[in-house]
């Protein structure tokens, strides 16, 4: 059985659909995992799927697998990603897996494994590449595991709804699920707060026919845009497609990126628990790091990845992290995964307990100049050494923060440069004081990133 190395990411497992996962390699996956579970002593795990065509299948075939090796499975069938990290919080279970491409192209697919109620990541991962590549299947020797199911989705919405304390304000909000899987989750919990909904492509469709549910991409956000000004809403919120990372909108139709709306998030978890640790990962603004320090909070700058940064929570005690992608993890009143559906529940929260608008709560943050998320396609094959030669031209004259990737430091401002773990290209990001000084270090920046590429591609 041949297993492509090259799906064995940072922190998940992804690969496309009929060349780098097939029925049967998925089996041998799967095996491989349960290996990885059974020396880990999990003797019961959760499963659940994403709508994507090739889901369901992958997960009979999956769940097949793993019950042949003597592991108990709960299948939780049809859910977005936070459902699955639920129910390793509220149920009998010692891990789990989620059958999901998260907001990657409809022919590809993956799986989020957690171990306990930990993510893994790293070497965690290179371990079930190694047993997948080189053992043989875990079997049980005849001795097969227990198949149950249950429907939990009920139990999740109560609980999130438990943990949010509404205000008097009455609020409108559009909800964009780019027909992934979040308009499960989020249409009965925003509906019990009895927030007005203005509901657009909340069905799930593997094929995604508006826009494709990536929150970070300005493209996907027109639908939601037009809508929060059409129907005059308090705000949009537009999600990802398994549910996991959310894109806000303000009431002026402005895109509010994810280290602007982990400021308003930290302010208000700072009021409450001042001196608490905060982390963001090495995309998002200087001002964040700034504002938390500035309320009373520690920020602590991390690695980009939902593994990485749960992991680094656990390790610092933060009670909130976040990313640009719209990652927000809350362990201050919930259980420190990265949720969209409770996310905005906190938002909305926020604003249901003021009369300003959300435009008016960030209205006093420092201008700065900044680019989107800068999307640059290089091969899985050179593009650590690209970053390596960014990191290695710049420190000779630069403060390089190689925390993840190189993220530059000059007079006025910075750039990043670093290779996705999930993807076959760069990710860049720039910011600075102004117009000008941004152009600046974005040239001399994406000018050093052609010559590393053409080098790594010729060497």
């Amino acid at each position: 059985m041949r297993i492509d190395p090259h799906i064995f990411r940072e922190y998940d497992i992804r690969g496309i659909v009929g060349t780098q996962l097939t029925d049967e390699s998925v089996s041998g996956l799967a095996q491989a995992i349960a290996s990885f579970f059974r020396r880990n002593n999990a003797k019961r795990i959760a499963i659940g799927y994403d709508a994507r065509e090739s889901s369901p299948r992958f997960c009979e075939i999956f769940t097949s697998a793993i019950v042949s090796c003597g592991i108990d499975v709960l299948s939780i069938g049809m859910v977005p990603t936070p459902v699955l990290y639920h129910t390793v919080f509220a149920y009998k279970t010692d891990g789990g897996v989620m059958i999901t491409g998260s907001h990657n192209p409809p022919d590809h697919n993956g799986f989020k494994i957690v171990l306990g109620k930990d993510a893994l990541f790293g070497s965690q991962i290179q371990e079930i590449k190694q047993i997948a590549l080189s053992e043989p299947p875990a079997l049980a020797g005849g001795q097969f595991g227990i198949l149950e199911s249950e429907n939990v989705i009920g139990k999740y919405c109560h609980d999130i709804l438990s943990r949010i304390s509404f205000g008097p304000r009455k609020l409108k909000a559009v909800i964009d699920a780019g027909n992934g899987m979040a308009g499960v989750t989020a249409i009965p919990v925003l509906e019990k707060l009895d927030v007005e909904l203005i509901k657009l492509f909340t069905e799930p469709d593997s094929t995604f026919p508006n826009h494709h549910p990536d929150p970070t991409v300005k493209e996907n956000l027109a639908d939601v845009i037009n809508a929060v000004r059409e129907h005059n809403a308090d705000i949009g919120l537009a999600f990802d497609g398994d549910g996991d990372r959310i894109g806000v909108i303000d009431a002026n139709g402005r895109i509010i990126w994810g280290d602007e709306l982990m400021i308003l998030l930290s302010r208000s978890v700072l009021a409450e628990r001042p001196g608490s640790t905060i982390i963001a990962e090495v995309k998002c603004s200087q001002t964040l790091f700034d504002e938390i320090e500035k309320h009373g909070g520690k920020a602590v700058m991390w690695k980009a990845g939902h593994s990485l940064i749960k992991a680094k929570m656990k390790e610092t005690g933060a009670v909130l992290a976040g990313e640009m992608s719209g990652h927000i993890f809350f362990a201050d009143r919930f259980y420190g995964f990265d949720d969209a559906t409770y996310a905005a529940a906190r938002v909305l929260e926020i604003l249901s307990n003021t009369d300003k608008k959300l435009s008016e709560l960030l209205s006093d943050i420092p201008k700065t100049f900044s680019t989107p998320e800068l999307r640059v396609m290089c091969s899985d094959q050179i593009k650590f050494d690209v970053v390596q030669q960014i990191a290695d031209h710049f420190s000779k004259t630069n403060e390089v923060i190689t925390i993840d990737g190189a993220r530059i430091n000059f007079e006025y401002g910075w750039g990043l440069v670093r290779a996705s773990n999930t993807q076959a290209m760069l990710v860049l990001r720039f910011e600075a004081s102004s117009e000008y000084a941004l152009a600046s270090i974005r040239e001399t920046v994406e000018n050093e990133v052609e010559k590393a590429s053409s080098s790594a591609s010729s060497a």
